[in-house]
């Protein structure tokens, strides 16, 4: 994600988003009566034959969706203004679609929590997501997924010869260097090749450092080369870790929660009339509230509004996963306190 350019006092944003993620969190902040302009094409009528033009347009948006399975953003609504003019028609419906990569300026009346997503969004992307080694018996490659594509980083070899009597240590100080590589970084590792390297690696690390296992996940690739990376994005292998990472932090947020509705301490809250006495005695620390909820709600949009001008985090909780259905069960929002409230 990257924020081109942002004007508070008329509401114009300018973003290019880079990855998936990023389209998923647009289709998040994009609401029913903001205007969106980008590129786009036009099918305009010449006689009995259509074509399909180029032009720069702009609708007020109606309905927004992440189509996934196409990989794009798509955000229909009337036309408001757009160029060339000849290929215009005001008020005529039309879908901008949008992909990694292309630029789209969003006009609208900016919530804090919204522009601050994409700010986060905007600073995760400049940091290593995942990283990935494909290897065989004989050398690994590897890489780590920034938003812009994959960094390509060290590669090692294993110089040993099975008909070398010394080929057993040789392996073994292989594993061994990519052991040493995994523990270097703090982050998800995806290790995946063709063959038996892969499950001897897991095993060796197993016998020694086990505890990195809880963050490594392995694949079957049919290359230790660039094509065996490209393979994991194909079968969407890379998506449903990130996904899986995103869900899992929600979850954790949504489990201490519930730890403290359980245990009764006082510092937590859920429904919405709960948490609207706690925003309006500026208690809460941190808000958790469900996607879907935030969009179709006036209220809980109000709520929300009040939490974060008393500066509380706010939490946009995905209502497609289990922390999602979890919180859906408490009220669809909830919120960690900052001390306790009177009764």
């Amino acid at each position: 994600m990257r924020i081109v350019h942002l004007e508070r006092k008329t509401g114009e944003m300018k973003v290019q988003p880079d990855t998936l993620d990023d389209l998923w969190h647009l289709e998040k902040v994009i609401a029913p009566g903001d205007e969106v302009e980008a590129h786009s094409l036009r099918t305009y009528r010449v006689g009995t034959k259509e074509e399909k033009k180029s032009v720069t347009i702009r609708v007020r948006a109606e309905r927004v969706e992440f189509a996934k399975d196409a990989n794009r953003l798509r955000i229909l609504g009337p036309i408001t203004w757009g160029e060339p003019e000849e290929y215009i028609q005001l008020g005529k419906y039309h879908t901008i679609e949008i992909e990694p990569g292309e630029r789209l300026k969003i006009t609208k009346q900016w919530k804090n929590h919204e522009i601050k997503r994409l700010q986060d969004a905007e600073k995760e992307s400049k940091r290593p997501r995942i990283r990935i080694i494909v290897l065989d018996e004989e050398k690994a490659l590897t890489g780590f997924l920034r938003a812009s594509g994959v960094d390509y980083g060290p590669e090692f070899y294993s110089s040993g010869s099975k008909r070398d009597e010394k080929y057993e240590k040789t392996k073994l100080e292989y594993f061994g260097a990519l052991m040493a590589e995994v523990e270097r970084h703090p982050e998800k590792y995806v290790i995946a090749g063709p063959g038996f390297a892969k499950d001897n690696l897991k095993d060796f690390i197993a016998k020694r450092k086990p505890e990195l296992l809880k963050r490594i996940v392995f694949e079957s690739v049919s290359y230790a080369e660039r094509s065996g990376v490209n393979e994991l994005f194909a079968n969407g292998i890379i998506e449903r870790i990130m996904g899986e990472e995103r869900s899992a932090n929600e979850m954790k947020l949504v489990e201490e929660l519930l730890t403290h509705v359980y245990k009764d301490t006082g510092k937590a809250a859920y429904g919405l009339a709960e948490v609207k006495k706690a925003a309006d005695a500026s208690a809460i620390d941190r808000l958790l509230v469900l996607d879907e909820y935030l969009r179709k709600d006036k209220e809980a949009e109000a709520v929300v509004d009040a939490a974060d001008k008393s500066r509380a985090e706010i939490v946009v909780v995905s209502s497609e996963g289990d922390a999602g259905a979890k919180l859906k069960g408490f009220g669809k929002i909830a919120a960690f306190l900052k001390f306790r409230l009177r009764e």
